[in-house]
């Protein structure tokens, strides 16, 4: 739980040498977490995005370890149960956290409405992106309240980046001096680095309160304005630790053995800030994290294994390295300090030295065989109905979520063969199944459920039911029981949410999960109308409700070569539902649509065409996810690339010199957008509907023509 160093770290060791029979699992708000030795180079403008974070999304595909974005929100030791924002709870044998802190707001009236906590990072880097394009030669204060280490560093690197502009920097320490737990010479060569940049100093200024761009002492100080404020002080534990029951401090984070356990339940380990280690407490820095993560490696292996574990013992001191905004800084060690830009340098190759253990990742051995996650080697598998996921695991997954989705889901696996399906009217039917593409599978069930009903939202029909069709992987049954009910989990938080009842399926075993439904629908109009596939007119203009590029992206994925943010990103448009764009297509009168998946966007428009039609198409104007074109420009292309080339048909490209743009055009969808042909006089106020329902990547494509050759040309 948490993508802290100790962690990132500590799978790199695992992966390195895979335990037969063991599934691990990373939780983490965020695919790319922060390196907090570069976090003010950052800011300073020194480094980019990518060279201070570490990319877990990425870490992960290269470890064979499940890549989970949420954020936790309690936790049960004893159930041995993780509660995550939005989605059903994951159950664990083993749990690790590394989670970090986080500033104490609460603590100072006024704090947390009117101030930016130092952590979470995204939420720091989001604003001060903002504040910068605020700034523009502006006047205006940035106050950042703190004293340690982290606060000063921010301070310095702020006003590094926004030199030259009309800006007050002013640091607030409600110590009496800067830096306590640094040396004098340390904390002289801050304060020069302070005062070379202007930034004011006020120590023995404690917050009280923080008002609308007004801070309040106390001891009688006069109030200090400011129009932007960060906060560096007081670091807490997330309350949800201190509330799961676990022995904490009185700040709240987990109290831990020697060996990184929990003190009240072995099942635990920690490390990072998130942990105080009983009988050697530490500062709370990222050095210690580091040195922390071989141990945790170690005893989580040798847990599982039921081998003895070894105890940690964190050095007494450490090199602590201090950036001054510039390129320059401080070492400080046993009471002695050096500056200057040398010490920059060296900074720069130990934090560049550290990063690049999650870029340039070495090959991965080979996985263990005859092993099934959750137990000792076995025999193999069975076929047939052999290999049938056992019906103990089934109905313990399906009442689990009977509670959760009564109107949509069987409270137990029925004794009947088949289900009724009730309509007035034609039912329509489709069926699609996914290999899986992402690690977690509460999310792989929302996107085979989306991906499924795509169909008949292409077609303006409203579900009814659905069938579920699952492969999971050989496990345990106690493990097959868990992945099932995170699949079904995730398909129902779509189903219900466009009143598609569940009704059963087929669920099975083999080497890899696989997520499919059967969909059924009839018509929203009363007259029992549908939007047709083979409906288009000569001179209907072509929409695209949601960007290309879902195949070259998750090709990319699987080569370490996708960055985790455009993974995300990418998913969310897989998530978006075309439930609306269908409707607004009848709405606006369209002729003709289809879903793009498969076979790309020439495939499925080439099977909307009649005899004697043609099309037009505008490459510059098809959207395409971030990172997809960089993926096909690097010649990065999914397995069914060729395939659907082959089937697209004649393809005049003209004078297209973007060799990406048109390989966008063959790339394989999931859970794609709507592609509609809709008149020229009614284009406007569909894709203006279309991009207020949420489709904000709405754009009109092309045109379709008249032609005998069925010619489809690329301008």
């Amino acid at each position: 739980m948490g993508g802290g160093h100790a962690h990132a770290l500590a799978l790199r060791m695992l992966a390195m040498r895979p335990i037969p029979g063991v599934r691990i699992t990373l939780v983490s708000p965020a695919s790319h977490t922060p390196y907090s030795g570069m976090l003010p180079g950052l800011v300073a403008g020194h480094y980019r995005f990518e060279e201070t974070h570490i990319d877990l999304a990425r870490l992960c595909q290269w470890a064979g370890v499940r890549f989970v974005e949420s954020s936790v929100i309690a936790l049960d030791p004893d159930q041995r149960l993780i509660s995550l924002a939005g989605r059903p709870p994951l159950a664990y044998d083993l749990l690790s956290l590394d989670i970090g802190s986080q500033p104490e707001l609460d603590s100072v009236p006024g704090a947390r409405e009117h101030a930016v906590p130092v952590k979470p990072v995204a939420g720091l880097w989001q604003n001060w992106q903002r504040w910068q394009a605020q700034i523009d030669g502006r006047e205006a204060r940035v106050a950042v309240v703190g004293g340690g280490a982290g606060s000063v560093e921010l301070v310095m690197a702020m006003a590094t980046c926004l030199a030259g502009r009309k800006l007050q920097f002013a640091l607030y320490c409600g110590a009496a001096d800067i830096l306590p737990e640094y040396s004098r010479g340390a904390r002289a060569a801050v304060r020069r680095g302070l005062t070379g940049l202007g930034i004011d100093v006020h120590c023995n200024a404690r917050v009280a309160g923080v008002d609308p761009r007004r801070l309040q002492f106390e001891s009688g100080r006069e109030p200090a304005q400011f129009d932007h404020l960060v906060w560096c002080t007081g670091a807490v534990a997330a309350p949800w630790v201190a509330q799961s029951g676990l022995a904490t401090d009185d700040r709240g984070f987990l109290l831990i053995r020697d060996t990184l356990q929990a003190l009240d339940h072995e099942s635990i380990f920690a490390a990072g800030d998130i942990a105080v280690q009983v009988n050697h407490p530490r500062p709370r820095a990222g050095v210690f994290a580091v040195r922390q993560a071989p141990v945790l490696a170690h005893n989580l292996r040798c847990q599982l294994l039921s081998l003895p574990l070894k105890n940690h013992r964190p050095q007494r001191r450490f090199l602590s390295l201090l950036s001054l905004g510039g390129k320059r800084a401080v070492a400080d060690k046993h009471g002695l300090a050096a500056s200057g830009a040398w010490v920059w340098r060296w900074k720069d190759r130990i934090d560049r030295r550290f990063m690049a253990l999650f870029e340039a990742l070495p090959p991965m051995p080979s996985a263990p065989e005859n092993a099934l996650p959750g137990g000792q080697a076995v025999q193999a598998p069975c076929g047939g109905c052999g290999a049938k996921v056992g019906g103990n695991s089934l109905r313990a997954a399906l009442a689990a979520l009977a509670d959760r989705y009564p109107q949509h889901c069987p409270r137990s696996v029925s004794s009947d063969d088949a289900a009724i399906v009730s309509s007035h009217g034609p039912v329509m039917q489709s069926v699609d199944v996914l290999r899986a593409m992402v690690g977690d599978p509460w999310l792989m069930g929302r996107i085979a459920a989306n991906h499924a009903l795509s169909d008949l939202y292409a077609v303006a029909a409203q579900p009814l039911s659905a069938q579920a069709v699952i492969t999971l992987p050989f496990a345990t049954e106690t493990l097959l029981q868990r992945e099932l009910q995170q699949v079904l989990a995730g398909a129902l938080h779509e189903l219900s949410a466009v009143d598609c009842v569940l009704l059963g399926g087929h669920s099975m075993q083999g080497q890899e999960l696989s997520v499919g439904f059967v969909v059924n629908g009839q018509a929203a109009a009363e007259d029992h109308a549908l939007l047709p596939k083979q409906g288009l007119q000569p001179g209907d203009q072509l929409v695209l409700c949601k960007p290309l590029g879902s195949g070259a992206l998750f090709a990319a994925h699987m080569q370490l070569q996708a960055d985790g943010r455009d993974l995300a990103a990418a998913i969310d448009e897989m998530l978006k539902s075309n439930l609306v764009a269908g409707q607004l297509a009848v709405a606006h009168g369209a002729s003709a649509a289809t879903d793009i998946t498969g076979f790309g966007l020439a495939g499925h428009l080439r099977e909307m065409l009649a005899p004697g039609q043609g099309v037009q198409l505008h490459s510059e104007s098809i959207p395409a996810l971030a990172g997809a074109m960089t993926a096909l420009s690097a010649g990065v292309t999914s397995t069914m690339q060729d395939s659907n080339r082959a089937a697209a048909g004649r393809l005049d490209y003209g004078n297209t010199a973007d060799k990406a743009a048109v390989e966008l055009l063959f790339d394989p969808q999931t859970s794609g957008g709507l592609l509609i042909g809709i008149a020229q006089p009614r284009v406007e106020g569909l894709c203006s509907a279309l991009r207020t329902a949420g489709y904000p990547h709405a754009a009109v494509i092309g045109a379709v023509t008249q032609s005998a050759t069925g010619e489809m040309y690329v301008s």
